[in-house]
């Protein structure tokens, strides 16, 4: 091992050397992750056809084999971004040891065990593979590479980097185009002058995000970002979104949220609407005049969606509404929600729900929801506050018959299902924002924290938390970014959407987590921002379908 931590190789170190080793360690990954499949596809099957009952009674294997698919292509993408790198000349130093430790450690998770979360490890005996099955992983190259590719020297040097470039707004190149990148800057500028001197406060106070940022992010177009021209809308691509999501995160996850109620009723009403819904609501949309909030969740459903019960009659022109909704964001000062309702009463699964664009009038501190047939109270919660959550009683409720989506009954739930990728998709990139805010407080904080008469960050425990942070940063980073580019192709994307978010939230809870333990007892206090990072790190692993459901999801198409 060199003295700077880059990788001493057999015959020389030229750069050339590093991409060939993390190419060739791809394929015995894919022969592990073909083998697995195969074996947990004989747990699960029968007749010939995989089994929800045996997938739910072999669960870890299953879920497991999403988590495995997801680094395995974690390390493809990690490889793709080296390669176009240094085809442009621009794999630095930085960039060659980011590249080095995510192989290195990825590798080892993969042979020794990978954390699915903190208290379960999949192993890959789990899986049903044996040890000879395992025993692709003995090659040259994995073992080159989990011998050095991730070593103290490796992330000392990765800090020294990060140290002198700190300036940089990303540790490492993102491999993005310069357009993408200008938006980068534009919005973290804004970030950093309008959102992060008083995203503390908010949070603290329990206040909602003042009017004022979501009037600046409707001039900066953020609501219509990737709405069609022809509706009022920028109609630019869901990497666009993923950066603008990204860096407003990274300044406040509340901010970072805001345009997420956008994005999914904008993409119910292109995929769903009617022409006249279309020109109708979109504009607004775009422009944030309409503000919309996503009304689906019930208080005995969570995930399940299929058994709501919520209940929409149809009487003349219009449906009247009754029943409960929970953890609905945003939902006070909003004026349309994207309400999930079923309107066959004689069906008890996803096929009787129907999705209505529901107006109702915005409400204030004093009367949060003024508008009649429907009352709410707030749920304290312990971060993601700038939005406040709600649950909500309707009793009476009505909605114009025109506004049922697509003005057709029964389609709700598929509707619902076609806003998944792009959902998925902002939530990973709104993690990998999270995960970056908790490296920049956390870098801060070791550096002018003096312990024992020098600086934390002169602790090779203390930097290599922070070098770990920004390694797995840019692998959710670059696993976000290809099922953004996957979704712009047109491509069906609900694996990689599923995986980017599975590894985001993750990575986004690993990274406040330590950044506390950077902190010590001051961590701990309300008063340090990392302590409102954590609480905001937590949620992700949850919403937008939590980490198991991520994994089913991906397992069941693995499967498949």
């Amino acid at each position: 091992m060199a003295n700077d931590g880059q990788l001493t190789m057999e015959n020389s170190t030229v750069l050339e050397d590093l991409l060939s080793l993390t190419g060739t360690a791809l394929s015995p990954v894919e022969t592990v992750l073909a083998r697995a499949t195969e074996t947990v596809r004989e747990l699960v099957a029968e007749n010939g056809r995989v089994s929800a009952q045996l997938i739910e009674a072999n669960q870890t294997a299953a879920h497991g084999l999403a988590w495995l698919a997801t680094y395995a292509q974690s390390l493809r993408q990690m490889q793709a971004w080296a390669e176009r790198l240094s085809s442009e000349g621009s794999f630095g130093e930085t960039e060659q040891l980011i590249h080095q430790i995510a192989f290195g450690e990825y590798l080892w998770q993969i042979y020794g065990g990978i954390q699915m979360n903190q208290g379960e490890i999949l192993r890959l005996q789990d899986l049903g593979l044996s040890q000879d099955d395992q025993e692709a992983l003995m090659a040259p190259a994995v073992r080159t590479l989990t011998q050095g590719g991730n070593t103290q020297a490796a992330r000392t040097r990765l800090v020294a980097l990060m140290q002198e470039h700190s300036a940089d707004i990303t540790v490492g190149k993102s491999g993005l185009d310069e357009e993408l990148e200008m938006i980068r800057a534009q919005f973290r500028r804004y970030a950093v002058e309008k959102v992060e001197p008083f995203a503390h406060e908010w949070h603290l106070k329990d206040e909602l995000i003042p009017m004022q940022i979501i009037e600046d992010l409707a001039e900066m177009g953020v609501f219509g970002l990737t709405i069609p021209e022809e509706f009022g809308g920028f109609g630019l691509s869901k990497a666009s979104m993923c950066v603008v999501s990204e860096e407003l995160s990274r300044g406040y996850i509340g901010v970072g949220s805001l345009g997420t109620r956008s994005e999914i009723a904008a993409e119910l009403i292109i995929a769903g609407g009617t022409d006249a819904q279309k020109a109708k609501w979109l504009p607004r949309i775009a422009s944030a005049e309409t503000l919309p909030t996503a009304v689906f969740t019930e208080p005995n459903t969570g995930s399940d969606l299929g058994s709501l019960r919520t209940r929409a009659v149809k009487e003349g022109d219009h449906y009247t509404v009754i029943g409960n909704k929970t953890w609905i964001t945003h939902a006070a000062r909003t004026h349309v929600m994207t309400l999930l309702a079923r309107t066959d009463p004689d069906t008890t699964d996803y096929k009787g729900l129907s999705m209505f664009l529901a107006e109702k009038t915005p409400g204030d501190d004093a009367n949060p929801f003024p508008t009649d047939g429907m009352t709410g109270g707030e749920i304290e919660v312990l971060g993601y506050r700038g939005m406040k959550e709600y649950e909500l009683a309707f009793d009476g409720f009505k909605v114009d018959g025109e506004n049922l989506l697509g003005e057709v009954e029964g389609k709700g739930f598929k509707q619902l299902m076609e806003t998944f990728e792009s959902a998925r998709i902002q939530t990973a990139a709104r993690a990998i924002g999270v995960a970056q805010s908790a490296l920049d407080i956390s870098m801060q904080y070791a550096q002018d924290r003096q312990q024992f008469g020098k600086a934390l960050i002169n602790f090779p425990r203390v930097s290599s938390k922070l070098a770990m942070m920004a390694v797995e940063i840019m692998v959710a980073r670059q696993l976000t970014y290809f099922s953004a580019f996957e979704k712009d192709e047109g491509r069906r994307c609900d694996v990689e959407a599923g995986m980017a978010k599975l590894l985001g939230a993750r990575v986004a809870w690993a990274a406040a987590d330590n950044g506390l333990q950077i902190h010590g007892g001051n961590g701990f206090a309300l008063e340090y921002k990392i302590s409102r990072v954590l609480c905001d790190a937590r949620i992700l692993n949850i919403f937008e379908g939590a980490a198991e459901i991520q994994a089913q999801v991906i397992a069941r198409r693995l499967l498949a």
